[in-house]
């Protein structure tokens, strides 16, 4: 089992930054490709980023590249999120994930285990 917890989500204005984090629990957290995905209101769940357990990004999507940057302290079993000049497009319930094997795809059915999620609010 892997327990994730996401902290960081806020309201803020169009132009801002936060900064996501995601702390594991569980099962060995390094050996994970781990992933971001949001979902906005009416909207499908997406994937943001994805980062293998080697520090590997193999997808950002193209709506947040040059503004977002997934990262990992694996002595601290945390995945990162950092978003800069948010939009208010970027909206959305923010959600990590933890996936056992494999390298960390855009496929949210890849994905094993889920935080509960955190709002992210960007007003224009």
């Amino acid at each position: 089992q892997v327990q994730l917890v996401e902290s960081g989500g806020g309201l803020v204005q169009a132009g801002g930054s936060l900064r996501l984090s995601c702390a594991a629990s569980g099962r060995a957290f390094s050996n994970h490709a781990m992933g971001w995905f949001r979902q906005a209101p009416g909207k499908e769940r997406e994937a943001v980023a994805t980062i293998n357990w080697t520090g590997g990004i193999p997808y950002t999507a193209d709506s947040v590249k040059g503004r977002f940057t997934i990262s990992r302290d694996n002595a601290k079993n945390t995945v990162y999120l950092q978003m800069n000049s948010l939009k208010p497009e970027d909206t959305a319930v923010y959600y990590c994930a933890a996936k056992l094997w494999g390298s960390g795809g855009s496929y949210e059915d890849e994905y094993d285990y889920w935080g509960q999620g955190t709002q992210v609010t960007v007003s224009s």
